[in-house]
């Protein structure tokens, strides 16, 4: 089996046979994501490569919302002004590894989304192959509204998954958008009333075992290797030294 359990503190895991529902659960702050959430999820991402028996793994979040993105009081890409420049990188590089483990999970990834999906959940949710949304799912992307570009690779991201033109609207104008323009955009595959999102997220996920074990991944395969060539001119590696120059100035108030 997978590592033992109780050494996530910001994750609850329930695996249940060839699928492993996997929760984020701090519900007293919305799910707020910090460095441990993030390298939680990088470990468990990864670690599935070791274990066949796991096909599909589901991640939502516990309480009102999916997640209300980076954790302001303890920010994950956010170094100590005396770190060393190496040290700087690392940090800021934090919430892109937890999305490229996602991107990178030979099993089948499902998210499951309500409510609030707020910056770096919504690349969360676009890294997964599947997406399941209730009715009051709202996606935003706030990063440039505060004097921030997007980092974390979401910019490749969101144009692979929505194309270009919506991406540019979503990260330029930090725009909300609701479940139901989601659902035409691409970023959500089913959108479903509230009630109803973990009977939807159940009947995927009945439908992904049905189906053999070995074309389904092999076929994940195919499109991380597609995407694998895509990055041959991906930049997103640079993010991190975009970000970190943002920073000074941010720290002055919004840019205007």
């Amino acid at each position: 089996m997978l590592d033992d359990f109780s050494t996530y503190e910001r994750l609850s895991i329930e695996p249940d046979g060839a699928v492993l529902r996997v929760w984020l659960d701090r519900p007293h702050n919305l799910n707020a994501l910090d460095p441990q959430t993030l390298e939680e999820i990088t470990r468990l991402y990864t670690a599935v490569h070791q274990f066949d028996e796991i096909r599909v793994i589901v991640l939502g979040g516990r309480g009102r919302a999916f997640s209300a993105g980076a954790d302001l009081k303890n920010h994950p890409s956010r170094p100590a002004p005396d770190d060393p420049p190496r040290k700087h990188r690392w940090i800021a590089q934090t919430g892109h590894r937890a999305i490229q483990a996602i991107l990178d999970c030979p099993a089948i990834t499902v998210a499951r989304l309500h409510n609030h999906v707020i910056g770096g959940a919504v690349l969360l949710a676009a890294a997964s192959d599947f997406r399941i949304g209730a009715d009051d799912t709202v996606f935003r992307l706030p990063e440039v509204e505060i004097g921030l570009p997007l980092s974390w690779g979401g910019t490749p991201l969101l144009i692979n998954e929505i194309g270009a033109a919506r991406a540019r609207e979503m990260i330029v104008m930090c725009r909300p958008f609701p479940a139901e323009e989601a659902h035409r955009l691409g970023l959500l595959h089913s959108v479903v009333p509230a009630n109803d999102v973990d009977a939807e997220v159940d009947r995927w996920v009945e439908r992904l075992l049905s189906l053999p074990h070995y074309p389904v991944e092999a076929s994940k395969h195919q499109f991380q290797r597609y995407a694998a060539a895509q990055r041959m001119a991906d930049l997103s590696q640079t993010d991190a030294d975009v970000y970190q120059a943002s920073l000074p100035r941010i720290q002055q108030g919004p840019l205007r």
